[in-house]
């Protein structure tokens, strides 16, 4: 316990705020040795059992510490296929982090950068884990190449299915590929970790519009899947819903982060996307997307960029790292900011007006409820991206009207079957915009649900 938590190296902040080469540098096998010999072993091992997809941490982090990085990796690939990309991205101080005994007088194992490390060093040395799939002669169909699509999928393989996975977009990945920057989650590896997938024997396809390409009732009644996982996510954005917001140069975070991330904004005039933001940005929000949406803003050139937030900094959702990593490459936090209206000029956002906030009681969520002042302050601004939340897309509900949704659009699921006889849902489009991990925990659990269902006909 007196051992220090290993620090992950990291492009420093005036040059990485530059360029969308990834921020964290990942851990030497020297480093990674050290910080696994941190681990107690625990009897009980608290950190399984806060992980959605219940990998076996403490065993697969000996095995780092005996330099056993292939066993290590075998470990993780049992309970999760994409560890380079959980690694990056899981929220670990809210999840096997924040149960870690060591956390509670001493520094928590850093146990996404363990993972990390076993799931780089599998994909640049090709480790292969050998699968003994024994084929069933059963098709299902999986609707969407994100983290759940991707979990629900491996696991039908494994277990035997022909496993046809289809995808709206150009490019595999769903939310891993559009919605989370390079700077945070490089392509190559996205496209790495499918690549495993596709090796199992699972087969996929772009440009594939469930509700327009093809509708739900044929790919049960025509092309005879026996059942369909729907993992589509959330991809519909929330609005302000306040004056001036349909005004040029307010975009929404999902829309401006696809626009760079997979369609290469970033690399204009190399590519013809450019997208205009201006000197001075504001993005409204407080979670991973809108610390995503600033720190990109600041990498194509923006000046000044700022957070507004109707709480305060205490109650912000965005991982501890993001806000952290915002802070020292110069993104500006104006919490207690609420926007109420936008002006412009010749259909032009050119300011915004926030109400001033102060907190108040608790509220559902926990967290102290945000109160108007009865003041206000006005912004100059160029452009604003709106990171509020997402809820499902409409497309196939409105292909599909006996499909139950709830009021914001979500899959009404029970044991992850929907309201339609051999239909499957989880991830984002069953619990509203949130974590890759609780994606693919909800895809392997549907995989399960679905099996038992095959198995019953």
């Amino acid at each position: 316990m007196k051992k220090k938590r290993t620090v992950m190296p990291v492009q420093e902040p005036e040059i990485r705020n530059k360029n969308f080469l990834e921020v964290a540098l990942g851990l030497s096998l020297k480093a990674a040795i050290i910080e696994a010999s941190r681990c107690l072993d625990c009897k009980d091992p608290r950190c399984v059992k806060a992980c959605p997809v219940a990998i076996d941490i403490p065993m697969f982090i000996k095995e780092i510490e005996s330099n056993n990085i292939n066993s290590a990796y075998r470990i993780i690939n049992k309970s999760n296929i994409l560890p380079a990309i959980c690694g990056r991205v899981c929220p670990q101080e809210k999840q096997c982090e924040g149960a870690c005994i060591l956390g509670i007088k001493s520094e928590p194992v850093s146990v996404g950068a363990l993972e990390r490390f076993v799931g780089d060093y599998a994909l640049d040395n090709k480790v292969c884990v050998k699968e003994d799939i024994k084929e069933n002669n059963k098709k299902v169909a999986i609707v969407g190449s994100g983290p759940a699509g991707l979990a629900c999928a491996v696991s039908l393989r494994r277990l035997g299915y022909s496993v046809d996975v289809f995808e709206a977009l150009h490019e595999f990945g769903g939310v891993l590929k559009y919605g989370i920057p390079e700077f945070r989650l490089p392509n190559n590896i996205v496209d790495d970790e499918i690549n495993n997938a596709k090796k199992l024997g699972i087969k996929f396809y772009k440009n594939v519009i469930i509700g327009k390409s093809i509708t739900i009732d044929q790919l049960l009644n025509e092309e005879k899947y026996l059942s369909v996982f729907l993992g589509c996510g959330a991809g519909l954005p929330r609005s302000l819903g306040v004056p001036g917001e349909n005004l040029t140069g307010i975009y929404f975070a999902n829309e401006f982060l696809t626009r760079v991330n997979l369609m290469k904004a970033n690399t204009f005039p190399n590519t013809p996307t450019p997208v205009r933001i201006g000197n001075n940005v504001a993005v409204v929000g407080g979670g991973n997307v809108a610390m995503d949406a600033a720190r990109t803003a600041k990498r194509l050139g923006a000046k000044n960029v700022f957070i507004l937030y109707r709480r305060d900094i205490d109650a912000l959702p965005a991982r501890l790292e993001e806000v952290h990593h915002a802070m020292e490459e110069g993104i500006d936090f104006r919490l207690l900011s609420n926007p109420v209206a936008f002006k412009g000029k010749d259909y032009m956002v050119k300011r915004v007006k926030c109400a001033l906030m102060e907190l108040g009681e608790l509220d559902s969520s926990g967290r102290r409820s945000p109160v108007p002042t009865g003041k206000y302050k006005t912004y100059n601004i160029d452009s604003c991206i709106i990171s509020i939340g997402q809820n499902p897309n409409p497309i196939i509900k409105k292909a599909t009207p006996e499909l139950v949704v709830d009021n914001k659009g979500r899959i009404v699921v029970d044991n992850h079957q929907t309201s339609i006889k051999g239909v499957f849902a989880g991830g984002d489009v069953v619990s509203g915009a949130a974590t890759v991990i609780l994606a693919m925990g909800a895809g392997k659990d549907a995989a399960v649900a679905m099996d038992e269902y095959i198995n019953n006909l």
